[in-house]
């Protein structure tokens, strides 16, 4: 299952900046906080966020 924009339906993606991860739209480029989107995380985004020690929420 690939996690989808809740507005467009296109990929989202991890982003990572400096101090903060979130998840980014392929399509339309709008931004989700990990909490916003925690109860739809797929497995594959799962592996991916584990590599972080902390994800803020700002």
């Amino acid at each position: 299952m690939t996690m989808k924009c809740k507005k467009c339906s296109a990929k989202l993606e991890v982003h990572r900046m400096c101090r903060r991860v979130r998840m980014r739209c392929t399509g339309c480029k709008q931004e989700y906080q990990i909490h916003e989107v925690a109860g739809d995380l797929d497995r594959e985004t799962e592996e991916i966020l584990e590599k972080y020690t902390a994800i803020i929420y700002d």
